[in-house]
């Protein structure tokens, strides 16, 4: 069974300030939360890893056509959900940037006060640093 893609988006979450794995559902489910709020869940259906995400609904659809491992969010708002499988199309880099923008997508919502970082600027270099 490849779990890359659930390693991977389990590793992205390691550097976003808040983020909390919590299992509401069982130890079959985990679900990462920030300030209470789900931005992640991973789980196996049918024996095949699968991540769900929050995704903005254009760039949702945008993903969904480009690869062949994104489909509708499992058991989720289909509009601002998606999940992701191991496949072939499915970039490293691609996974962090996804599990990076279902986190920001939720922070963003959060009072300004309770926000671990701000959504704006979080990943953006400071004072000349490079990218």
């Amino acid at each position: 069974m490849d779990t890359s893609v659930q390693d991977r988006a389990a590793a992205r979450t390691q550097k976003l300030p808040g983020a909390e794995l919590t299992h509401p559902f069982g130890e079959d489910w985990g679900v990462w939360k920030v300030c209470g709020k789900v931005f992640m869940l991973q789980t196996q259906i049918t024996g095949e890893p699968l991540v769900i995400l929050k995704s903005a609904p254009m760039e949702a659809r945008a993903l969904k056509q480009a690869h062949e491992s994104i489909t509708p969010g499992y058991h989720m708002n289909k509009k601002h959900w998606i999940s992701l499988t191991p496949g072939g199309d499915m970039d490293p880099r691609l996974v962090d940037d996804l599990v990076t923008e279902s986190y920001l997508l939720v922070v963003e919502k959060l009072p300004r006060s309770e926000r671990p970082v701000d959504p704006d600027t979080f990943g953006q270099p400071t004072n000349g640093e490079a990218k």
